[in-house]
């Protein structure tokens, strides 16, 4: 689905964002999408002018949050959610959940993890490490 090519994956975004605008049919991949977009009113104008949006670089130094990358955080973490992977992240979310009474921002608390996570791998080019995920994810609960 994804591409490795930075265009090409912002343009699946900015694609499904466009068929919304037209009332168009959407495949399931792209109502996640658009769900996801009207749940951040904030990134939206982002989606309406496709041309700057494919191209914009997002410099977090001065502040600036990537909308496609905090978007496809929240989609990765729908996706693990919907399959159980890694095995007990339905557990922390419904913790998370009742912690905080709404799903949105248990969805937020598991990204800052989820963000955590991607960071050591890149930084040491190790695996996945499942337990420290999990116990990033608890200490939200007890915030």
């Amino acid at each position: 689905m994804f591409s490795n090519n930075r265009q090409t994956h912002r343009q699946i975004f900015l694609d499904a964002w466009q068929k919304a605008q037209h009332n168009a049919p959407l495949e399931p991949l792209e109502a996640q999408l658009v769900m996801l977009i009207r749940q951040h009113p904030e990134y939206q104008q982002w989606f309406a002018d496709s041309d700057r949006a494919r191209d914009q670089d997002f410099v977090p130094e001065l502040g600036q949050t990537n909308p496609f990358l905090h978007l496809g955080l929240h989609l990765t973490i729908l996706d693990q959610l919907s399959l159980d992977q890694p095995h007990g992240i339905r557990a922390h979310y419904q913790r998370l959940l009742a912690h905080y009474g709404d799903p949105h921002r248990a969805e937020h608390a598991i990204m800052d993890c989820l963000a955590e996570a991607l960071w050591n791998i890149q930084r040491s080019g190790s695996a996945f490490d499942d337990a420290a995920y999990f116990q990033c994810i608890q200490r939200h609960t007890h915030r």
